[in-house]
């Protein structure tokens, strides 16, 4: 499953690529028939920077690679596991195995190979790489073998995956050429994907080209599946007003908005894809040294802001409450770990710790992620002010989110979320090593959440569930990171329809219409 996608504002700027689930047709497709021949054009908020999927964590590039790259597993709208490059897979907490589809091939028109996957796994587990899909996807120190006569990968991992066939099968499988110079990925692709690079023009638009020998990955598309688009154009339009224009004006065919410019796209000819999930996030710089590794000033912090008008501001004043760290619809664990583990505003209270403790903060955020981005974070400003802390706001590209993962930049709090489908998917970004050498961005330590997390790892699937809900409670208890707003951040689509998986559009479920 993935994660991206997700690493935003879901469809701006996220950590991670596997963001969320929920579909939710209005209008649009009733009645109209696929063609074919046609381009299909989507925005992105902004630039996705460089496209090797196994060194990215942004949602954005995470979206653009789900065109280029298939994985071993695909999901259906509903979370279903599908076979993707594997067509039969099984596995424990400690070892999976997948047996590859025949017949498929890279762009360049040779053919995967069993040992290519294997590289891949090994290639992302091997720690030394530093790729960020380590503990995301595959288990730091998970090797995998090769059987080439019958197709068949076999993965071993040192330390127990609850979900280990599921993060194994999210990873995008990248060909040979790819693997053995990966300075070819960084505005191209080496894949099995529907679609190759065809012209990248970064921070304007990148255009794909559908291989029309493509006919597998999940779904039942065919080569000649009707209605499938001959390119897509994926724009950058970093201002959700001129999107929703250009939707207007059907010079797009899909775009995702978190402000209310969505309002003007009504009527029969549009289709809406709703995507709920945990959007407004604070995380606090614990790096040794820094004033946010205190709990006691990182619970003041909170104490001094309201929370609620924080989540008003992030959601023009349409979001909800969160209930946890993964969304909802796509959790196999339900329950709220929120509700109760964080303390309430108190300014008082928060001030009168503050102020013995002269703070000076830099605050990093991503208005392209979200309109409410920069009222959030001038709200959080101006009440940190209020309670004697010097406050420095810094508005971050996607590029600079992905250098806060990689401890490239310095912040002291972050508010941009995680979006991930399954609560194993967070674990190396809240516990573990730190930058260069691991994905803890925030250099958490949290020893009662480790202690859930190993014994939730023992036991396969859902059944841990009690396990990871009580280690997500430690995390919001410590204030470790403090969700503060869940949100509909939907895509709209126009001239065209297609299905969600993981939060992502799905490329093979693209349809065009006349």
């Amino acid at each position: 499953m993935k994660a991206l996608r997700s690493v935003a504002a879901l469809g701006a700027v996220a950590l991670l690529t596997a963001a969320c689930g929920g579909n939710d047709s209005t209008g649009g497709a009733s009645g109209k028939q696929p063609v074919n021949g046609k381009t299909f054009t989507m925005s992105v908020s902004s630039d996705p920077g460089n496209l090797d999927p196994h060194f990215t964590s942004l949602t954005i590039t995470g979206q653009v690679d789900r065109f280029l790259y298939d994985s071993l597993l695909g999901t259906a709208p509903d979370g279903k596991l599908l076979p993707g490059l594997a067509e039969k897979w099984e596995g424990t907490t400690t070892k999976a195995t997948f047996t590859l589809r025949k017949g498929i091939t890279c762009a360049n028109g040779d053919p995967l190979t069993a040992r290519t996957v294997a590289d891949n796994i090994s290639f992302v587990g091997d720690v030394k790489n530093a790729s960020t899909r380590v503990g995301t996807y595959v288990p730091a120190g998970a090797k995998a073998t090769a059987d080439e006569a019958t197709g068949v990968v076999t993965v071993t991992s040192p330390a127990p995956d609850a979900f280990l066939d599921r993060n194994l099968g999210g990873l995008p499988i990248v060909c040979d050429q790819g693997m053995k110079d990966r300075t070819k990925l960084k505005q191209a692709s080496d894949g099995t994907g529907m679609f190759t690079v065809t012209e990248a023009v970064p921070d304007d638009h990148y255009t794909l080209t559908r291989r029309k020998e493509y006919a597998w990955g999940p779904g039942d598309v065919k080569a000649d599946t009707v209605g499938l688009p001959d390119k897509v154009v994926i724009r950058v339009v970093g201002n959700e007003a001129t999107a929703a224009n250009l939707m207007l004006t059907g010079e797009l065919n899909a775009a995702r908005f978190s402000g209310p410019d969505s309002a003007r796209l009504q009527g029969d000819d549009y289709v809406k894809r709703d995507i709920l999930a945990p959007t407004g996030e604070l995380w606090f710089n614990q790096k040794p040294g820094l004033p946010t590794a205190d709990e006691a000033v990182r619970k003041a912090l909170v104490q001094s802001v309201d929370l609620k008008q924080m989540q008003q501001a992030f959601t023009s004043g349409r979001g909800g409450d969160p209930t946890g760290l993964v969304a909802p619809a796509m959790t196999p664990c339900k329950g709220n770990t929120i509700e109760g583990n964080q303390p309430p505003f108190d300014a008082a209270a928060g001030k009168s710790v503050l102020a013995a403790k002269p703070l000076s903060l830099t605050v990093a955020y991503a208005a392209s992620a979200s309109p409410g981005a920069q009222p959030a974070a001038e709200l959080l400003q101006q009440q940190w002010t209020a309670a004697g802390v010097k406050v420095t706001l810094k508005n971050v590209t996607a590029v600079q989110v992905g250098q806060i993962a990689g401890g490239q930049l310095s912040w002291d709090v972050a508010m941009f979320p995680i979006g991930v489908t399954l609560p194993s998917q967070l674990v190396a970004y809240l516990s573990g090593p730190t930058p260069p050498n691991g994905t803890n961005f925030a250099s958490i330590d949290n020893k009662a959440y480790q202690a859930a997390v190993a014994e939730a790892q023992k036991v396969a699937g859902d059944g841990g569930c009690e396990q990871w809900l009580a280690a997500e409670k430690e995390l919001i208890k410590r204030l470790d990171l403090v969700p503060f707003a869940n949100s509909n951040v939907p895509y709209f689509i126009k001239g065209a329809t297609f299905e969600l998986t993981d939060g992502d559009l799905g490329p093979a479920s693209i349809r065009m219409f006349g």
